[in-house]
């Protein structure tokens, strides 16, 4: 007889399994599973764990989500409130606007969601002050077993849980959200789709922008000409070496014009090669 283990108010919500029914609507992949020993897992500390898996839900995450190649864990802050109204926050010390969210709250749910981590997996809190993340980041999550994420609120997280766990900060971009939820997932699904199987194509996540340090070159399809457009005749040659060669002189021109920080990083990495 199969042991299926008995739910308390701070176990997490998982998402992941090997079949489910391919009319399920995202969240309802948010039901009670058993871990997947072997998947890549994403455990979201957050007071809305309702928006998970949202958009992650769909398409090719949503696919690999449903076939176990990758598993999602919610943590809700709120069942790791304080008192009878669940707090998690409270006023800034020295005083101003908005409110932080307090370090015996978010020290509980860190401790709950770690005891569950498996193999190594970053910890990670989404700030606006942090490492902004980009390709190289995703490629080094997917190398690992998984991550944690905490996504901060109001006006973020009080900074001794930051030094007491040692957290990482990440940010999305030079810009700030009301939270970290939407932020995650934009991290998840940059670091889902390099996993193992997920694209349909593995030389996808190879010739894509960002792949070799370059902007990705144009892209055409049928109709052959459209709207007096015609695609470059090259393309449809035949000859694949001269494609290459012109998919390869489009990326370098379009990234030295429209990003010349990373044509700057590119152009020093060929001459050291």
């Amino acid at each position: 007889m199969a042991y299926e283990p008995r739910m308390t108010e701070k176990t997490p919500k998982s998402a992941g399994r090997i079949s489910v029914r391919p009319t399920l609507r995202p969240r309802e992949l948010m039901t009670d599973t058993p871990d997947l020993a072997q998947s890549w897992t994403v455990q979201i500390i957050t007071l809305f764990p309702q928006a998970f898996p949202g958009v992650l839900g769909e398409s090719l995450t949503g696919k690999a989500l449903q076939d176990g190649l990758w598993q999602l864990q919610t943590y809700d802050l709120r069942e790791h409130g304080i008192g009878k109204h669940r707090n998690v926050d409270d006023t800034p010390a020295g005083g101003g606007a908005g409110m932080v969210l307090r370090a015996d709250v978010l020290e509980s749910a860190i401790i709950n969601a770690r005891s569950a981590a498996k193999g190594a997996m970053p910890l990670v809190y989404l700030s606006p002050r942090g490492r902004r993340f980009d390709q190289a980041m995703a490629r080094d999550w997917a190398r690992h077993d998984g991550v944690t994420l905490l996504c901060g609120r109001f006006e973020g997280v009080d900074e001794r849980v930051l030094e007491h766990f040692g957290i990482q900060e990440v940010s999305l971009g030079d810009f700030v959200m009301t939270g970290g939820e939407i932020a995650a997932q934009a991290m998840i699904d940059a670091t889902v789709r390099l996993l193992p199987g997920v694209l349909g194509n593995a030389e996808s996540a190879v010739e894509e922008s960002f792949g070799a340090g370059l902007l990705e070159h144009p892209q055409y399809t049928k109709p052959a000409e459209w709207q007096g457009h015609c695609i470059p005749e090259i393309l449809l040659s035949g000859n694949h070496a001269k494609i290459a060669a012109w998919r390869r002189a489009q990326a370098e021109q379009i990234t030295k014009t429209r990003r010349p920080d990373l044509w700057t990083d590119y152009d020093e990495k060929v001459a050291k090669d």
